[in-house]
């Protein structure tokens, strides 16, 4: 279940349970305005029990349902004197309700970025690929300078070892994805006591989310189940190593639905 169907989903529960607390006359509106908060809120934490999403984004719902519950809450209580509101409260509710359209267009494209449409519209891509998923930032000084160095010293060495590296399955839909590796010398012959990992990441992090090690199957052929965590943008990182030394380097990105 993705977050943009938790988040509207859970605002349109606090709606119907606000409007059905109505039938019950006795049922003061403050506590309507509670109980609509909350139900849908534990219903949420229920959801999400081992699939722990970020604290920011169990804080935009905490935020969302709650202030919506608030904002129905005034309401009420600006029917019940009658007359016209004032324009404070009405520039209140209008702002909080574009905060939650934005908040939710914020998470949508952080976690899978632009639409394809728009992105190369705003992007000006001419027919190429876009790629607006969060990349992290980019370090600056002698760290950084010295990481690009290592990385063409790594490239230079898999020049030099001439394997032939095929990588099939990370790019398959859904969550769980059969991933083999073939690799052969630079005659064509397979290479095997090869250590083989996969490294799941999500753009910008440092530390790996899942690790996943490839068994061997075939000579020269490693393979394993990769299963995405969570949907959105992800970068695969796949590591071969022999005799303990790191031989081969890739990255991927990845997108789950």
């Amino acid at each position: 279940m993705t977050t943009m169907t938790t988040l509207f989903g859970g605002l349109s529960a606090v709606l119907a349970l606000y409007a059905a607390g109505g039938a019950f006359r006795g049922l003061p509106p403050l506590l309507r305005a509670v109980l609509a908060g909350v139900i849908p809120l534990m219903a949420y934490f229920a959801l999400i029990v081992g699939r722990w999403p970020g604290l920011d984004v169990v804080a935009i719902h905490i935020s969302v349902f709650f202030a919506t519950a608030l904002v129905l809450l005034a309401l009420t209580q600006f029917r019940k004197r009658g007359g016209r509101m004032h324009w404070a409260p009405k520039l209140l509710m209008i702002f909080f309700l574009g905060l939650t359209f934005l908040m939710g267009a914020f998470l949508y494209i952080a976690n899978k970025g632009l639409p394809e449409p728009i992105g190369r519209w705003w992007l000006g891509s001419k027919g190429g690929s876009v790629y607006s998923g969060f990349s992290g930032v980019v370090p600056h000084g002698q760290n950084a300078a010295n990481a690009i160095s290592s990385e063409l010293i790594e490239t230079q060495r898999e020049l030099q070892l001439g394997w032939q590296i095929e990588v099939s399955g990370l790019d398959g839909k859904g969550y769980m994805r059969q991933v083999e590796v073939h690799v052969k010398d630079r005659t064509g012959l397979p290479v095997e006591r090869v250590d083989a990992e996969v490294r799941l990441l999500r753009p910008g992090a440092t530390a790996p989310a899942l690790t996943l090690p490839l068994s061997a199957g075939e000579a020269g052929v490693y393979v394993g189940v990769l299963t995405l965590p969570a949907a959105g943008r992800w970068v695969a990182e796949l590591q071969l190593k022999r005799d303990s030394a790191v031989r081969y380097h890739s990255t991927q990105e990845l997108v789950a639905p």
